[in-house]
């Protein structure tokens, strides 16, 4: 299959090329001290992680501790309740700890182990690679230092507790509006401290490279996982995919096992509280080119030029650029991206949780309700969502400020 004289065949060797390029996103603008920490990973990543021992190690570790492969569930009443399409949804949820990160973070912390490194450090939004590192860590016996916003700390004071109860130790970020990119800048800064001796285990497919290929190849077990059962399930390809994205790692990962096949691809971007800037975070949408976080991509910019801010009731996804590889597939027009509002998230919420008993993530509720918007146009078909976590971490918010909804 080709798009725009990229052969998704061999796509997967071709991007992202040796600079780390997928086209012109992504790359690693950071300084020389920092260059050479990225050329140790990346150096350690193709020659450990291509073993048969790393890999069967990996393996071991995602049958056995995460509980995978995580199965697919036909969402039959809820189709129904639409229409005539028929949804189904990748069981994320189910993954050890309640989302996806722990894909790649028992991937990053398994490498930091074959290093030789004894810490890992990262940020975290929603928490949950908050939760998924502190895990790994606790796993591995590493110490582990996780950098979280003030606001998502209390939005997310679940996740935080289960961070502390593993054993990792939660520093607050104050600055700014004190979300997600704070404390991506924070943990940048105390890696740039501290890399000869930990290892910074980024959240998304974000960051320089390696990290946005690193994440994707470590996450891209659920597209291909979810390829092969679907097909098992139903004898058919879906007709269309559909994923949340902020900095886009379960996306990325859900979208490699169906980028040659012909299946129609859908990134959902929070449009938040509508489409003024600082009331959304959908960067592919309404962003431009820009270097932030050491890698070149579409991002969100103030009058400035500089990372302008950002809403979402997600946590996770209130980030004001997206990874490398999802603008270049925009405009490859190989994915389509769309929006969906902080509403329609949260009406998916609570449809979804109380049609199917699946509580999801605020985060995959965005996904839910662009598959239940696809739903009502198409006349027939299948959807199959990526419901890339739990809401347990959202109880505490949603029961704060949607308690009107409960009754």
């Amino acid at each position: 299959m080709e798009f725009n004289n990229v052969n998704f065949d061999t796509y997967f060797k071709n991007y992202p090329n040796e600079e780390g390029y997928f086209g012109k996103y992504g790359g690693a603008y950071i300084t020389p001290e920092l260059k050479k920490a990225m050329d140790e990973i990346t150096e350690a990543y193709f020659t450990i992680c291509k073993s048969r021992k790393f890999i069967d190690e990996l393996r071991r570790i995602r049958r056995e501790f995460q509980g995978r492969p995580t199965p697919i569930s036909h969402l039959e009443r809820l189709s129904n309740y639409i229409g005539d399409v028929q949804l189904y949804a990748k069981r994320e949820d189910l993954n050890h700890t309640g989302a996806h990160k722990l894909n790649h973070c028992m991937g990053e912390a398994l490498l930091a182990k074959y290093m030789g490194k004894k810490k890992i450090i990262a940020e975290t939004g929603a928490g949950q690679h908050g939760v998924a590192l502190a895990t790994a860590a606790a796993y591995f016996g590493m110490e582990c230092d996780i950098y979280m916003g003030s606001v998502d700390i209390k939005k997310q004071a679940p996740n935080v507790a289960r961070m502390k109860i593993l054993g990792a130790n939660v520093v607050e970020v104050t600055h700014g509006l004190a979300t997600l990119k704070e404390a991506v800048d924070a943990a940048f800064e105390a890696y740039s401290r501290e890399y000869k001796d930990c290892i910074y285990c980024i959240g998304s497919v974000v960051g320089p490279h390696p990290f946005p290929m690193m994440v994707r190849d470590f996450q891209s077990v659920v597209g291909f996982e979810a390829n092969e059962q679907f097909v098992r399930m139903t004898g058919e390809l879906p007709d269309a995919v559909t994923a949340c994205v902020g900095g886009g790692s379960n996306s990325a990962g859900f979208f490699a096992g169906f980028l040659n096949y012909p299946v129609d691809i859908y990134g959902v971007e929070p449009l938040g509280r509508g489409t003024k800037l600082g009331d959304h975070a959908a960067s592919l949408q309404y962003g431009e080119e820009g270097v932030m976080h050491g890698f070149n991509s579409v991002m969100l910019k103030d009058e400035n030029g500089e990372p302008a801010p950002v809403y979402s009731v997600a946590s996770g996804l209130d980030y004001p650029s997206s990874g490398p590889e999802h603008a270049f597939l925009r405009d490859l027009g190989r994915v389509k991206y769309d929006t969906v509002s902080d509403d329609e998230a949260i009406d998916a919420f609570f449809l979804l949780s109380r049609m199917e008993g699946i509580i999801p993530a605020i985060e995959s509720s965005h996904a839910v309700a662009h598959a239940i918007r696809l739903a009502k146009q198409m006349k027939h078909g299948s959807i199959l969502i990526n419901l890339s976590g739990r809401g347990d971490k959202d109880m505490d918010y949603i029961i704060e400020h949607y308690a009107d909804r409960l009754k």
